[in-house]
């Protein structure tokens, strides 16, 4: 799909198509009731529209999300967010709704200059955080759409959803300031064995480093990808090779620096820590 492709309804019975079946075909909407109910106690979590509200229901979305984007007033995120949430409200078919609205969320940050040339999802935010994503979309007085949902405070997933945004972006500025370091790293003279020396895990050690002048046992866990103890193994072989040197010497607070003439040497090439 071309960035000018517009907002419509074809559009999104595409995607929808897309999602549940992997066919580039229109699908139309549910042509009965849905009733979303909570997998371990089988209650009524939500009970969308009735199927003759949704075809006007969508009309109104897509003619109001155009709008919105034509007239500026509101930030692309927002409009993104809102959109989101409508189109679950509706729960325009039986099954795929969650995966269509985030997709199409998506698209309408792409078309706005939000989509970084798909290098970051929300995707990998909501599996980390499916119960708060369903948390902020339960909102109203009554699980029944006719119940006050249309009229319901949107903020609440509002904020959810532009914390995922914030998040996202932050871990994309880190990753492409990790990525920089490292190959700043990769191109730091040769003229010292050490550096010729260095392991592949010690050189994003380095670039961690860069970031923070102390680490923990946790912070370089999540940076190389290891469970504690292996982390544990590598940093005791560091002190013992002098490549770095303890900082907060509690054994419940212990932090890592690295060693003097490490420092000194990366400070050398003008390198940040």
């Amino acid at each position: 799909m071309k960035k000018e492709t517009p907002i419509s309804e074809n559009l999104i019975k595409t995607i929808h198509s897309l999602v549940l079946m992997g066919a580039k075909k229109e699908t139309p909407y549910r042509e009965g009731q849905n009733v979303i109910k909570d997998g371990s106690t089988g209650g009524i979590v939500y009970m969308p529209p009735e199927a003759p509200d949704v075809e006007p229901l969508m009309k109104g979305l897509v003619s109001w999300i155009n709008d919105s984007l034509r007239s500026s007033e509101l930030p692309a995120p927002i409009i993104a967010g809102l959109a989101h949430y409508q189109f679950a409200t509706i729960h325009p078919y039986y099954d795929g709704n969650g995966r269509t609205a985030r997709l199409l969320t998506t698209f309408i940050l792409h078309r706005t200059g939000y989509g970084m040339n798909g290098i970051y999802s929300l995707e990998e935010y909501y599996a980390k955080n499916l119960q708060a994503y369903y948390k902020a979309l339960t909102i109203g007085k009554s699980h029944n759409y006719y119940g006050g949902r249309a009229e319901a405070d949107v903020t609440p997933f509002l904020e959810y959803f532009l914390s995922g945004m914030a998040i996202s972006f932050k871990n994309v500025r880190e990753k492409a300031q990790e990525m920089n370091m490292e190959q700043r790293i990769q191109t730091l003279p040769r003229q010292t064995e050490k550096l010729r020396l260095l392991s592949p895990q010690q050189r994003q050690a380095l670039s961690l480093f860069m970031k923070q002048k102390e680490i923990s046992i946790q912070d370089i866990s999540q940076h190389l990808g290891l469970k504690n103890r292996s982390s544990y193994g590598l940093l005791k072989k560091w002190l013992y090779e002098g490549f770095i040197k303890i900082g907060n010497t509690s054994r419940k607070a212990r932090t890592y620096m690295l060693s003097n003439d490490w420092e000194q040497l990366i400070r050398n090439q003008d390198l940040e820590l």
